[in-house]
């Protein structure tokens, strides 16, 4: 009995584990396109992230006070510890929505697939372990492809990249900022996604008014709101800030960072594809389809690499444990 009931549990936890996983990856891919398709006809990319995060705040509010949803309310010391995590992660997504403008989808993928480059340049100086000959190799292999890519892409456009650099750089950050702190330890993924959302509104409200997106960004959003095809599209982008925030921190929660990041690679591949088919902007050139190509491929082999690197350290963990006990 004990038997069956340990594997009926290894099961649901299994089940758990891909429903998250293909549910963050299916919500990450669509979200590129929906925010290209809006950033088509609405190019005020910061107001945009704003309304996002606003309906966010608001919708977990509204939930837990009619019940809905079990989150607690709003606690000043882990509003304090998360402010940093919550700044750094929105101005990845703002500056990524910045380069949406001008850049290509499959050229914006590579180039966010330089963040595990940027996050080992930056865990050598803060004193990290020398990653894996397989990671390394990987890694430079995902930039010689973004290379390779961008000297072929004749729809070069010098903001849309300089942008989606510097989201390379914010989400560096980010990622580093959760590993060292902790911040996130201990908090549901509804909770993690309203501290989240919640912080982000005095940055981003800063943001749009220094950017002087604001007011002529709001005249502009009820001019558009007019049109039926247009509304569509920015309430489905609205639901589907949601959707992806809360699928990642589930992923993460219910897997881990790294599943995660896998995740994030194996989404690239299907979004750098239908990317050359979908809202148009790319010129088929042999040399940018071989960088992306070669970016790609960089891409699924630090996703095994890092694989491996966690299984073996299982393995040798599980293998001391054993060693211990007899």
């Amino acid at each position: 009995m004990e038997i069956r009931a340990d594997a009926a549990t290894e099961t649901t936890s299994f089940s758990s584990s891909l429903i998250a996983a293909v549910s963050y990856g299916f919500a990450s891919m669509a979200m590129v396109f929906i925010n290209k398709a809006v950033l088509m006809q609405y190019a005020h990319s910061m107001t945009l992230l704003t309304l996002q995060q606003l309906v966010t705040t608001l919708l977990i509010h509204f939930g837990r006070k009619m019940g809905y949803t079990r989150a607690r309310g709003v606690d000043m010391a882990t509003a304090k510890q998360l402010f940093p995590v919550s700044f750094f992660y929105n101005a990845n997504v703002a500056f990524a929505l910045a380069s949406l403008k001008g850049v290509n989808i499959p050229m914006y993928i590579a180039i966010k697939r330089l963040t595990p480059l940027a996050v080992l340049i930056a865990g050598s100086f803060l004193g990290k372990g020398r990653p894996t000959v397989q990671v390394t190799l990987s890694v430079i292999l995902t930039a010689a492809g973004v290379l390779i890519a961008a000297l072929g892409d004749f729809s070069f456009d010098l903001f849309g990249y300089s942008m989606a650099f510097i989201s390379v750089f914010f989400q560096t950050m980010y990622l580093v900022l959760v590993e060292k702190s902790g911040a996130e330890n201990g908090l549901s993924s509804v909770e993690i996604m309203f501290y989240n959302s919640f912080l982000s509104l005095p940055f981003l409200m800063f943001l749009i008014i220094a950017t002087g997106e604001f007011p002529d960004s709001l005249s502009v959003l009820f001019a558009k709101s007019y049109s039926f095809s247009f509304l569509v599209i920015l309430i489905l982008s609205l639901v589907m800030g949601i959707v992806l925030n809360f699928t990642m921190f589930l992923c993460t929660i219910v897997n881990s960072a790294l599943t995660t990041t896998i995740v994030g690679v194996l989404k690239g591949v299907g979004s750098t594809t239908f990317g050359f088919f979908l809202l148009g902007g790319v010129q088929v050139h042999a040399l940018n389809v071989t960088g992306l190509v070669i970016n790609t491929a960089g891409g699924v082999w630090y996703s095994y690499a890092k694989y491996q690197q966690k299984k073996s350290k299982t393995v040798k963990l599980v293998t001391d444990v054993e060693a211990h006990r007899k």
